[in-house]
Formats: C-alpha cells, structure tokens, sequence
C-alpha cells in the first residue's frame, strides 16, 4: 500500500487496523492527495476504523505502521487505545531516503523540541488565561458525571 502510494506521487507511509486478524481499516499516507498535513496514515485509518466499530477506543484491535510514528500520531495512537502497535522501520533506518522538515522542527529533534516548556518551542505559543473559559470544562463534567 506505501509502495502504490509512493508510484502514485504520495508519501512513504501506510496503515492497517486490525482485530482477530480481519482488517477493519487501512490507509496510507494521504497528505499530498488532499493537502492536509494531518492526514497521516495512521490518522486515518484510526479515523476509518473508529468509525466502522462505533467507537473512538480501539481496545482489540492491532495497529501495523510501516514506520516509527510521528509524535502527531503517536498521540492519536495513544488516545484510540490498541492492543498493541506494531511499526516494520525506525526513523533511523529511513531518514537517509526519507525528510519531512516543516517550519519549526525536524523529525529528528521534534520530541525533544515537543518535551521543552512552551516558552521555549521553535513554534511561538502564548498563554492568555480567561477566567471564563474554564466554565466549557466544569459544564462538560456536570453533564458527563456517571
């Protein structure tokens, strides 16, 4: 699927969901298709498989990556719940073939960039604090109490 996509102009990356060995979802990188810099393989196919079961958990399912997950991914990973992840290529073993520098990092030093405090990050961020909006938060705990 990440070969077809590469001789198709695409990006080197693809996904596969999976759940007792059948395959619920599967994606490859999608950024150059539709010019979304979120449409990552492993988004995607989180999207699909998420919305085929009804769920936003994958708890049961495997996820098969061709590579190391970005830290974008890596999160999403994280928040849908598999099994288990299980990436084919380390970021070290196809950053001499493959790069995607962007404008405030590099994937070779993005995680330690993503660890620094925000003051600090390439990307400017700034913290304008608002006593009302904390409300959104206390209104979603008072309607979603179990």
């Amino acid at each position: 699927m990440a070969l077809e996509s590469v001789e198709k102009g695409g990006r080197p990356f693809a996904c596969i969901v999976a759940r007792d060995g059948e395959i619920i979802a599967e994606s490859p990188n999608l950024v150059e298709q539709t010019q979304d810099p979120t449409a990552h393989a492993e988004v995607m196919a989180i999207r699909k498989a998420c919305m085929t079961l009804k769920t936003e958990h994958l708890t049961g399912c495997d996820i098969y990556i061709l590579a190391s997950p970005c830290p974008m991914c890596l999160g999403a990973l994280y928040y849908c719940s598999p099994d288990r992840v299980i990436y084919i290529t380390t970021r070290e073993e196809y950053s001499s073939y493959y790069k995607d520098n962007r404008k405030y990092f590099e994937l070779e030093t993005f995680y330690s960039e993503y660890g620094k405090p925000a003051e600090e990050r390439r990307l400017p961020m700034i913290h304008k604090p608002n006593g009302e909006s904390i409300n959104v938060y206390k209104r979603w705990e008072q309607l979603n109490r179990a």
